[in-house]
């Protein structure tokens, strides 16, 4: 496993043994923050995920949400999610090695041999945003825990044998979440699109998108410039702005 990292320049930590939820408390702490501040928990006990869902959060595993002051138009704040996504996507790396099966579920999950190991949560308020971040380090949650037709819950420790604390961890993903938003900021979403879609879960395969309104079957052919979701059907090329993918 790699050495620990040394914490980012410019970025500020806050660090609870105990909170209702990460998102919650960055909500409640955002008008005091001027550069970006992640809020790290060693227990949830009301974390939420994407649409209002629970998130389960068995002990030892990872929860924190990293508030960024004036992150732009909400297109950019949008596009986030690929940036988290890749910053875990390396902090994963980083800790269990070179042989981990890792990929990229749109629009902001990381797999873990095929199972999902982490979510990403994005909320807006006013010109701040906020990335709430959910990583099953130790345990995952029971399958009954999740959304029928979900994909498995998976843990880093089960399934690789890495073992390391929740607090250890937040130094990894700070220190990789760093770089891909100065990417960002300077070059734009083009080279993050790229460096996601070469990490992207079922490229070119077909998959199923579930929106509030409809599900729709196609060939995932690509993420656009808007990070939009691209399939392509009998009934022609769809983009799809915001969905549940199921494989």
């Amino acid at each position: 496993m790699a050495q620990a990292t040394d914490w980012p320049a410019g970025y500020d930590l806050r660090s609870l043994t105990e909170v209702d939820s990460t998102m919650s408390q960055a909500s409640r702490v955002l008008h005091e923050l001027a550069a970006p501040c992640w809020i790290f928990a060693a227990h949830q006990t009301g974390a939420r995920g994407r649409r209002g869902r629970a998130w389960a959060m068995p002990a030892g595993n990872f929860s924190a949400s990293l508030v960024l002051p004036n992150a732009g138009s909400p297109a950019e704040m949008g596009l986030r999610s690929f940036v988290a996504s890749l910053a875990l996507y390396d902090a994963v790396r980083a800790v269990a090695g070179p042989g981990a099966n890792l990929s990229l579920k749109w629009p902001n999950d990381v797999l873990l041999n095929s199972g999902k190991l982490a979510g990403i949560l994005l909320e807006t308020a006013g010109d701040a945003l906020v990335i709430g971040i959910g990583v099953n380090l130790a345990a995952a949650p029971d399958v009954s825990e999740v959304e029928e037709g979900a994909m498995r819950p998976v843990a880093l420790k089960t399934e690789t044998g890495a073992e390391l604390p929740a607090e250890d961890f937040m130094s990894y993903l700070a220190a990789a979440y760093a770089p891909w938003e100065e990417r960002f900021r300077t070059y734009g979403f083009g080279p993050v699109r790229e460096a996601w879609l070469a990490k992207a879960a079922k490229l070119g395969e077909p998959i199923r998108a579930r929106t509030m309104r409809e599900e729709m079957q196609g060939t995932f052919e690509t993420v656009d410039a808007q990070g939009h979701l691209v399939l392509t059907s009998a009934k022609g090329r769809m983009s799809i702005p915001a969905a549940d993918v199921f494989f």
